[in-house]
């Protein structure tokens, strides 16, 4: 009898704990969660994620918090008065835990916002635009996961296979456009089928991954690849990505040609005329896997035409002993100024391999940024590491200074050897316009 009521009441107490842990934790979450949602507020309704992105419906919510706790960005979801919330839309990947985790499905997934869009390309079910023949797959349709990209590289093969759109002689089944995960997935797919293809690529085999800092971590799940299997690391860096899709394409023999810039996509009786940089190309069916990235979108200031600037970084360490400013708010702009510091040298013991590390932003804080790259930024500039320059625009560049504007109107001078501009690009959707393919606005709509 005093057992049973010993065991009841450590039952109790433990029940005790766990509920002021629990109680506790929602606490101190919604506290920072509140505290970020308000930052990412500030700055208007322009924070919509190019991908697609969760939609809480605030009269079905229970606060269950699985949301936050299934997302595998972390401070993309948070709990803000007891009520489930999109804290920071831009750094969610469209990974879409979230809706599956939820317990009442008070989660949908959307494009765009009530108020702002997001243009994208209108497809039917098989990834088939309005042009007969030409599709569309990954992120340049809203899907931002490589997982997502991944897949639909898969099933729009197989949808070609289905079809009666061939080519004969000189002219190939299909040309894939775009070397990332959804275009190698693509024409693996297409090869898995017996299907003549070619992928082009205008610049490096892999994609936009190709241009991320190192150790940028790009991928979360299980991969299941064309010809190739599976690929069982639930997480996976840039470099280990790199070695799988060089892996990749020397295992299955993949017909790729890079350094093709597609200038033209136009109807050529029953197939399609692709102009590349180096020739003429044409084949029955045409899937575009081109990102979202574009062309880099540039400051439009003086001395910008110097060669100390640049659009992105693939190789911290050709900056080691220099005076570094980055331009930017975003992401991007944060996982630069990291790379940068993590570069090893003896010029700048706090700073890295780097003379120093600055970045120019804007405005007054820098909300845009996923949690983890948040936390990594602000300690590095707490620590003197990064110097951040808030609230400032780049007015010229010279040889060996930057000149930046303060909101006050005031200007000032940093000497400076290389300048890397980070405020994002042209959106590809011009050029789909150009290949004649129809898109459509998505305003929170799936």
């Amino acid at each position: 009898m005093t057992t049973s009521i010993l065991l009841i009441a450590g039952g109790i107490v433990l029940l005790l704990v766990l509920h002021s842990t629990w109680v506790r934790f929602r606490r101190e979450h919604g506290e920072r969660a509140k505290e970020v949602w308000e930052d990412v507020a500030a700055l208007g309704d322009d924070l919509v994620p190019a991908s697609i992105h969760p939609y809480i419906d605030p009269d079905i919510c229970i606060g269950s918090a699985a949301c936050v706790q299934a997302c595998p960005e972390h401070d993309v979801i948070g709990l803000v008065h007891g009520r489930a919330q999109l804290i920071n839309p831009l750094a969610c990947v469209g990974h879409g835990a979230c809706a599956a985790a939820c317990p009442v499905d008070a989660i949908s997934l959307v494009f765009g916002t009530a108020k702002r869009g997001v243009e994208l390309p209108i497809i039917d079910p098989t990834f088939q635009t309005s042009q007969e023949g030409v599709y569309v797959v990954g992120e340049l349709g809203g899907m931002g996961l490589i997982r997502n990209a991944i897949t639909q590289g898969r099933e729009v093969g197989e949808y070609i296979a289905e079809n009666e759109r061939r080519g004969e002689g000189e002219i190939l089944d299909a040309i894939v456009i775009g070397a990332g995960p959804a275009g190698i997935s693509a024409t693996l797919s297409l090869m898995e089928q017996k299907l003549r293809v070619l992928l082009l690529e205008r610049e490096d085999f892999g994609g936009t991954i190709m241009h991320y800092p190192r150790a940028k971590v790009v991928m979360t799940g299980v991969l299941e690849i064309p010809r190739y299997g599976k690929v069982r690391k639930r997480t996976m860096k840039k470099e280990g990505l790199v070695e799988l899709w060089n892996d990749i394409r020397e295992k299955t023999n993949m017909p790729v040609r890079t350094g093709e810039l597609v200038e033209l996509l136009a109807r050529d009786g029953d197939h399609w005329l692709v102009r590349a940089s180096s020739q003429d190309f044409r084949a029955a069916n045409v899937v575009l896997a081109l990102g979202r990235r574009g062309s880099p979108r540039k400051l439009d200031v003086p001395g910008e035409e110097l060669p100390k600037v640049y659009y992105r970084l693939i190789e911290p360490e050709m900056f080691r002993d220099q005076h570094v400013l980055i331009v930017g708010g975003g992401n991007a702009a944060a996982e630069c100024a990291l790379a940068l510091v993590g570069v090893p040298g003896t010029a700048n013991p706090k700073g890295g391999g780097c003379a120093s590390v600055s970045i120019s932003y804007r405005r007054a804080e820098f909300a845009r940024l996923r949690g983890q790259v948040r936390e990594q930024l602000e300690a590095a500039i707490a620590e003197k590491r990064v110097r951040a320059l808030m609230e400032t625009n780049v007015t010229a560049l010279s040889e060996l200074e930057v000149t930046l504007e303060r909101n006050d109107g005031s200007t000032f001078s940093i000497y400076n050897d290389s300048v890397i501009i980070q405020i994002g690009g042209t959106p590809p959707t011009q050029l789909l316009s150009v290949f004649g393919v129809a898109t459509e606005t998505k305003y929170g709509e799936a």
